[in-house]
């Protein structure tokens, strides 16, 4: 069995009308795409924003085009209708397919995050096992990989840390499985704390990860706090992220594109200074150590932190 695809190029006003009058034709799914090279990634406050070049693809079971793209001229209200690509998606163990998309990732030297089904290409690493799920993370996204790199090489032996915006709780288990003796994860998405809890049971590090709403989240001093999430959340929490980190303690940030870098050194200046330490296909990983009250003391400034072997 195959399946029809139509693809429209629209523009933001008329994609969700188009998805509308493609649903009342029978779709079984419509999705929008990035028609050109403009992603968005830092939507305001209930915005559900679209691409300048938008491509709208609708699924159908199989079927001849012709009278249905007859049908959709008819019926499009806003201007000519668009000719669409055709196309057709043949049947196929999408479980498998899926399955066969997601293996194992090697993080610095010794950190693999594998999926459940596949065997740990390296038994002697460390070994995070993780399936894909509702809640973010898995390690594909460029700004997770840049805060697992920065994991992997760290000394967090006996550490305490904070993983601040947890998703799946993948950065706060590989923390745990890297040495640290106690993790706290934290996000405002119920799934996320879900997942963060499940994933960490499934690890063996359950014990030692304490899961909580950020409103929920104790005054305390840490040894690292990881943030993998947006620019403008970062530059509002600048003052609660920094107060986390303790005297000689590491702040890692990442969720932020590389343009974004200076206005976030900037907001994180009179706390902790921070310094661009990797960047990945546009976006940033940014590291920054609270000085020792010894430092303090003597008016050392805080240089930028550095995980070992780090440019």
């Amino acid at each position: 069995m195959s399946w029809l695809t139509l693809t429209f190029r629209s523009d933001p006003r008329a994609a969700p009308e188009l998805a509308d009058l493609l649903s009342d034709a029978g779709a079984l799914a419509v999705t929008f795409h990035d028609g050109g090279d403009a992603p968005v990634v830092e939507p305001g406050p209930g915005e559900t924003p679209l691409w300048p070049d938008t491509l709208v693809e609708a699924l159908f079971e199989e079927r001849e085009p012709g009278s249905l793209v007859t049908w959709l001229r008819d019926q499009y209200r806003p201007a000519d209708l668009p000719s669409p690509t055709v196309g057709r998606v043949e049947d196929r163990d999408w479980a498998r397919a899926g399955m066969d998309q997601f293996r194992p990732v090697r993080f610095g030297d010794c950190l693999w995050v594998c999926p459940s089904w596949s065997e740990p290409p390296d038994p002697q690493g460390v070994n995070l096992r993780l399936d894909p799920g509702l809640a973010f993370g898995t390690g594909g996204h460029p700004t997770t990989a840049l805060c697992l790199e920065w994991l992997s090489g760290a000394p967090l032996a006996g550490t305490t840390v904070v993983d601040y915006g947890c998703g799946s709780g993948i950065l706060g288990v590989a923390a745990l499985l890297l040495g640290a003796a106690r993790v706290w994860a934290t996000d405002h998405d119920p799934q996320a704390l879900l997942a963060s809890h499940e994933n960490a049971a499934r690890n063996g590090v359950l014990e030692r990860l304490t899961v909580v709403a950020p409103e929920c989240l104790p005054s305390m001093h840490v040894d690292v706090v990881v943030a993998n999430i947006l620019a403008g959340p970062l530059v509002q929490l600048a003052p609660r992220l920094t107060r986390l980190v303790g005297p000689g303690g590491a702040l890692v940030l990442s969720g932020v594109l590389v343009d974004q870098a200076p206005q976030l050194m900037a907001a994180y200046l009179p706390w902790v200074p921070l310094g661009l330490d990797a960047q990945r296909d546009g976006w940033a990983r940014l590291v920054g150590r609270r000085a020792t009250a010894t430092e303090a003391l003597c008016g050392v400034p805080s240089p930028p932190s550095r995980s070992p072997g780090r440019v």
